[in-house]
């Protein structure tokens, strides 16, 4: 891979605007990020749980705030490293400046805008509970699934990921004429993080491009054509190396999510600031000037409120993080442009913060991902996809019965099944659209409905 082939402004259409700047108003990328902003996929991830249960009083992350953040520090990301690789190449021409000096921090916005987008209500139980229930389904259901779906197909959903259905979001039709989103390859090309399908991914061992899955079958032909453009290396028929770009967006949703649930943790009486400190202060032992650690608690003890002080931390150590994963990815583009980097770049971050980051891991599992409340917040969730998807599918499977009928028609419009025309595997793929297009409090009103639970008044989502 050489930098001046990784970007490029043809759209999923085909059409290429002219040049990388091609008016001073909007430039390419910019749209990429006004189209995500004001799509209504993205808006409803203000309703979709981060880890904590949506708030009463106290205000925690959703996925929509954790997304916006994490486009934030994506963005300097993207600016940082952009400028290094502009700096490495004076020679090079003016498209080639324009991007690297201006545009790459647009696409990482962009590309950590949309990194949840795919996600069903729940998090990450809501991809749990889908999992689950194609792996443990019984009788003729699991019969009929087996036998009208391929292996690959039924692989898309017994190891359903995120990442997968973002792309497919992002560049499905969904019964429309054309592609709402029509997003650049480019920006497409840096939320793909594991380039790889269901059936070859989830390998123990398999490496950072196999850890997961990032396309469906359906969305095959799309991923091996974003693939070509930017004449990234295949690894067998169905896997490729990562986009470079891929590592920053990867980066900022890693940074993010390790200092704001413990943020959140803090400002909701689960973890007390003095263990907010203990994590993040050692991290800034070894700097000197503005990041030195006698600066920072320095300016920390001029704030009096405990929240206020665990904001600056956050601040402070996101600043940090950002600085260091650059010096990464510049430090080690050789093996990136090779495709032969195998990690997250903050599993290469020097031994001492990797060791800091490791305790900080280790006290998010044990002391926030197993809280009780959040917890119950998965297994509800669980229960609740869980039940929707046995409802819809028994309804694809049996067409025909007034009960299914029924069911069928709740379905929202632009994700219409069509049990005569469509092939089950995509009837089953549009009954996935609606459910993991849901918010939770839609996914629980229909749960609560389709049970007899709640029949009560109408609700638009």
């Amino acid at each position: 891979m050489n930098w001046e082939y990784l970007y490029t402004t043809q759209r999923l259409t085909g059409r290429t605007d002219q040049g990388v700047n091609p008016d001073k108003l909007r430039t390419s990328f910019m749209r990429d990020y006004d189209r995500l902003i004001f799509s209504a996929a993205f808006r409803k991830l203000q309703n979709k749980t981060q880890v904590f249960p949506l708030p009463g009083v106290v205000f925690v992350h959703n996925r929509l705030t954790h997304s916006l953040e994490v486009a934030s520090v994506g963005r300097s990301l993207g600016r940082q490293v952009g400028s290094s690789i502009a700096r490495q190449h004076p020679d090079a021409d003016e498209a080639f400046l324009n991007f690297y000096n201006y545009e790459l921090g647009n696409v990482i916005t962009s590309a950590c805008l949309a990194h949840d987008i795919g996600n069903p209500p729940f998090g990450h139980s809501g991809e749990d509970a889908i999992r689950n229930y194609f792996r443990n389904v019984k009788g003729d259901i699991q019969r009929v699934l087996r036998q009208e779906l391929s292996r690959e197909e039924l692989a898309d959903f017994e190891y359903f990921e995120g990442n997968s259905n973002a792309l497919r979001v992002l560049t499905h039709t969904f019964n429309e004429p054309a592609s709402a989103y029509n997003l650049t390859l480019t920006t497409l090309a840096s939320i793909i993080k594991y380039p790889t399908a269901a059936h070859c991914g989830f390998r123990q061992g398999a490496g950072i491009v196999a850890k997961k899955a990032g396309y469906f079958q359906s969305e095959k032909e799309v991923f091996h054509r974003i693939m070509s453009a930017f004449h990234l290396k295949a690894l067998d028929e169905d896997t490729y190396v990562r986009h470079p770009f891929v590592f920053l967006t990867e980066a900022a949703d890693d940074i993010c999510y390790r200092v704001i649930d413990i943020e959140d943790a803090e400002r909701l009486g689960i973890v007390s600031l003095e263990e907010m400190k203990a994590l993040f202060l050692p991290c800034f032992a070894a700097e000197t000037g503005f990041n030195a650690l006698e600066k920072v608690t320095e300016q920390l003890s001029q704030f009096h409120d405990p929240h206020q002080q665990a904001q600056y931390i956050r601040a402070r150590w996101i600043g940090l993080m950002v600085e260091k994963t650059s010096e990464v990815f510049m430090e080690h583009q050789a093996a990136i442009l090779d495709g032969t980097f195998g990690m997250s770049l903050l599993d290469a971050l020097p031994e001492h913060l990797l060791d800091q980051i490791r305790a900080i891991n280790r006290f998010s599992v044990e002391r926030i991902y197993n809280h009780k409340n959040v917890i119950e917040v998965e297994l509800a969730g669980f229960n609740v996809i869980g039940i929707l998807l046995d409802a819809f599918i028994e309804a694809l499977v049996y067409p025909h019965n007034q009960k299914s009928v029924k069911l069928l028609q709740l379905v929202e419009p632009q994700y219409k099944t069509d049990v005569k025309g469509q092939r089950l595997y995509d009837n089953i793929l549009s009954v996935i659209d609606f459910i993991s297009g849901m918010t939770d409090n839609h996914a629980i009103d229909l749960y609560r409905k389709i049970k007899g639970i709640d029949i009560t008044g109408f609700h638009r989502f």
